[in-house]
């Protein structure tokens, strides 16, 4: 009977959520524990998921939560203070719009002050929701200068539009109440709102769980900040029964992340939300990995993308991210506009010389062709003896260029500047005709992410899709060029040309799988062996492979040894089309 009530119990809240927020398609979990303890306090905290997800992102907060978590904030006041700032942003609307839900909240209110007071007068975090509680209830309360201005802060959020205004919040109270020293040790919200997905999906949240729920620790984790979040009081009443971790077993909680095989087999549609749904056919993707993904690399998988901001599942934090990000490199682009068009200009007009050069129909004494009769003499008198003139033509088409850029989280501090050195490069291939190909490629557990910008034969249009350009987690050098040179290499074109930009620094971390075959980490000398190694293997097959090195001066030997001689180091933007125009003229000039 029981269950039977419990369940009726919960369907009856998500009801009512589904109702507040006007989504039937949210996915919520009510707390039932939290209705037993007031009924009052159950029932609003139900209508406050729903109001959050009408008017908020919720999973934009969850994110900001878990990312301040990983970057050592404390979970208790840090929840505690979002539940705060998030009741702040919805009650007066909700309150204005059905008129029982303030007699909801006025219990609730009340529940929690009789339930939690001497626990809440604890902690200063507790003291300013006691505050805000009773000045709710009771009118003006008596307080500092310093929770005055803290309660004004939390008070402002009734007029918050959009959840960057929420974090923001949450984030100055932490820094003031809880950990002064947070961005001194950590840093500032710029930072914590800087790491990563895969930073996340990497990081062992074991510590933040229940035993029975280790197995996906990442999604799991993420559920509980959900919950958590919009709940009074159930956060104050996890942490009381928690032990205080010392200082040495936090900085152990950075660790691989041991994935099991059910959860692996979920990564594809998790890859899919945050780096956009692929355009190859499922069979055809498969065919390619079967095909490529050997040797060293066959526990990996390769996944081809047009971003996430073409081709989206849904509109998630990670799409607000890379919008963010396209924005950030257009404006780089526009604070460097005259530089960029003029490298434009002169790599444009080097490459136009030299394939008009080439289209010019040259003559040359030969042993056939069309007979000289002014050299009819020789035949018999002398060691030279061709008297035949021969029309040499060259084909203009029998070019094609792949560029392939270096995507990963270590060309985070770059990203503007490695997208302008791909659009310039782009732009001048486009305005001489030669047809190319660019991609990035970046490496998320066991998958190698190869996102097109624009294919071969796509107009100029299409080069600013090179802006949606942004870096995230590891890179497999070895079989992202693998990868390219397999298309490559499929071209009709006599003369093929890759060129990679890079840092020079090939590094992904296997994670630890149940039957992996190749659990040795994708770094250092390993690394560079197996890069240089395709590089090598497509040269032999009569691509040309040239380097193009815009990293750290440490990393310049690495970058030699994978490349060899055929590689330029970009010091500045600036000197771009002198360093690769170079290049490609000598590849342009260059007689079979």
């Amino acid at each position: 009977m029981r269950e039977e009530f419990e369940l009726e119990l919960e369907n009856r809240i998500k009801n009512l959520i589904w109702t507040v927020s006007g989504d039937y398609t949210l996915d919520v979990k009510p707390d039932i524990e939290s209705y037993h303890r007031s009924h009052a306090v159950g029932l609003y905290d139900g209508i406050k998921q729903g109001a959050f997800a009408r008017y908020f992102n919720r999973e934009e907060l969850s994110l900001y939560l878990m990312k301040k978590i990983y970057l050592h904030g404390e979970e208790g006041p840090l929840m505690s203070l979002a539940q705060l700032c998030i009741e702040w942003s919805v009650a007066e609307r909700i309150t204005k719009e059905r008129e029982g839900i303030k007699e909801i909240r006025k219990e609730a209110l009340e529940d929690i002050l009789e339930m939690d007071f001497s626990r809440l007068a604890a902690s200063e975090p507790g003291r300013l929701k006691l505050m805000l509680f009773k000045e709710c209830l009771n009118g003006s309360e008596p307080a500092t200068n310093r929770m005055r201005a803290f309660m004004e802060q939390v008070q402002a959020l009734s007029d918050a539009k959009e959840t960057i205004e929420l974090i923001h919040t949450i984030d100055k109270l932490y820094n003031a109440m809880v950990d002064p020293n947070f961005e001194k040790r950590y840093g500032n919200l710029e930072t914590v709102l800087a790491v990563s997905l895969e930073e996340l999906a990497e990081f062992s949240w074991k510590d933040y769980l229940e035993e029975e729920a280790l197995e996906e620790s990442f999604g799991t984790y993420l559920e509980h900040i959900n919950e958590a979040m919009t709940n009074l009081d159930k956060m104050e009443l996890n942490q009381e029964t928690k032990k205080e971790e010392s200082e040495e077993e936090t900085s152990q909680k950075k660790k691989i992340l041991v994935v099991d095989e059910e959860a692996l087999s979920k990564m594809h549609s998790y890859v899919q939300r945050n780096y956009g749904i692929g355009y190859l056919s499922e069979t055809e993707e498969k065919r390619r990995n079967l095909l490529l993904c050997r040797g060293i690399h066959s526990d990996c998988s390769l996944y081809f993308t047009e971003g996430v901001l073409k081709h989206a599942v849904l509109r998630n934090y990670q799409y607000e991210y890379a919008k963010k990000q396209r924005d950030k490199n257009r404006y780089e682009y526009y604070n460097n506009h005259r530089m960029v068009k003029n490298n434009i200009r002169q790599l444009s007009d080097m490459l136009k010389k030299a394939l008009v050069m080439r289209d010019e129909v040259q003559e040359t004494i030969s042993d056939r062709g069309r007979i000289v009769p002014s050299r009819l003499w020789r035949i018999g008198r002398s060691h030279d003896s061709r008297v035949f003139l021969r029309k040499l033509n060259h084909d203009n088409s029998d070019f094609v260029v792949d560029v392939l850029i270096d995507a990963s989280g270590s060309q985070r501090k770059r990203q503007g500047q490695v997208a302008m050195q791909a659009y310039i490069l782009s732009e001048a291939l486009s305005i001489a005709n030669v047809p190319h190909r660019v991609m990035s490629f970046c490496t998320f557990w066991d998958y190698t992410i190869l996102h097109r910008f624009r294919e071969y034969e796509d107009d100029r249009s299409a080069n600013e899709n090179i802006f949606e350009y942004n870096t995230s987690s590891n890179n497999r050098d070895g079989l992202a060029i693998k990868a390219a040179g397999y298309e490559l290499l499929n071209r009709e074109e006599e003369h093929k040309i890759l060129i990679v930009l890079s840092d020079g620094r090939p590094y992904d971390v296997i994670l630890n799988r149940p039957n992996a075959r190749n659990p040795q980490p994708y770094q250092g000398k390993y690394a560079i062996s197996d890069t240089a190694f395709e590089v090598r293997k497509l040269r032999s097959k009569g691509v040309c492979v040239l380097g193009v090195f815009a990293g750290e001066e440490k990393d310049l030997p690495a970058e030699k040894k994978i490349f060899g001689k055929d590689f330029a180091y970009i010091r500045d933007v600036a000197g771009f089309s002198g360093i690769v125009g170079r290049y490609l003229l000598k590849q342009l000039e260059r007689e079979e």
